[in-house]
């Protein structure tokens, strides 16, 4: 398997692990609610609500990632040039979480700007 190939399920395990945090507290207080677990969410505060938007957006970013990564790799791009833009994007999807998580605004926007560029950047390879 290529280092982009494991970016690719570190990518897609990512979105859990943002809604892992924003359940931390709700499972540990036994309070969570599996029945209406999306009307729970949405009455989420601080840390917890910035994970559960954290998760939403990594979800989101998801598609054109594994997409952009599969067509450079049909494509016939250099593996070093696939697995290096595919790690910066999972490296800019975790300081995006994190950041998101911590209420920094232009760190997060900035990360994410790098991710989508890295992301991008696959799709110009693959036409290249």
């Amino acid at each position: 398997m290529t280092l982009a190939y494991s970016c690719l399920l570190i990518a897609i395990l990512l979105p859990y692990v943002w809604a892992g945090v924003a359940k931390r507290r709700l499972i540990k207080d036994k309070a969570y609610d599996n029945n209406n677990p999306r009307l729970q969410m949405s009455a989420l505060e601080g840390v917890e609500l910035r994970a559960n938007w954290a998760q939403q957006n990594s979800f989101e970013a998801l598609p054109g990632f594994i997409a952009a990564v599969l067509v450079a790799h049909l494509a016939g791009v250099s593996q070093g040039v696939i697995d290096t833009l595919a790690v910066v994007h999972v490296v800019s999807r975790v300081a995006y979480g994190i950041c998101y998580i911590k209420d920094l605004a232009t760190p997060r926007s900035l990360v994410w700007t790098l991710g989508l560029f890295a992301t991008i950047g696959l799709f110009v390879a693959a036409f290249l």
